[in-house]
């Protein structure tokens, strides 16, 4: 006998829905359609959903502005340089290089015990990159990886004074 492909759900909302399963493989029909129970139909889901767009656009738009500020803060207080890029990219990038560098001074100093010394050593080598691309692209980065990242930063991750290079 085949493994039944129609399914009669009944979401957690109180709506019933039948729902062809045929699209996934028989051994994970049932357990797809025991989690779909637990959920609320998709009209239900969207209904929901629709409401929530404007708080939850409101809501991240608050958190990275917070974000930003404490970053700029953050940068102006250690002195760290402006960085290069778009406008979009610098803000991003400065909230990066913020958050890499507070995490790595967390982790090297705080917990491995690195004098601070070599951490104001290591915080002048990121002074020195001033590519907000190269911050954005660190961003899921380790934080005890930070010496080798800076080490492995180019030329063009770094100003000059050069004007034709």
């Amino acid at each position: 006998m085949a493994v039944k492909k129609v399914w009669k759900i009944s979401h957690s909302c109180g709506h019933e829905r039948e729902r062809d399963l045929g699209d996934r493989p028989a051994d994970r029909r049932a357990g797809f359609a025991d989690w779909l129970a637990k959920q609320d139909c998709t009209d239900c889901w969207r209904a929901a959903k629709d409401g929530d767009e404007t708080d939850k656009a409101a809501w991240l738009e608050a958190k990275r502005a917070a974000e930003q500020a404490e970053s700029d803060a953050w940068s102006e207080q250690y002195r760290m340089p402006p960085l290069e890029g778009t406008d979009k990219g610098r803000a991003w990038g400065v909230r990066c290089r913020h958050q890499l560098l507070a995490a790595a001074y967390t982790v090297l100093v705080l917990e491995d015990g690195l004098p601070e010394t070599d951490w104001e050593q290591i915080e002048e080598r990121a002074r020195t990159v001033t590519r907000a691309g190269w911050w954005i692209d660190q961003r899921a980065s380790e934080p005890r990886d930070l010496e080798e990242l800076l080490d492995a930063a180019v030329d063009a991750d770094r100003p000059t004074e050069n004007p034709f290079v």
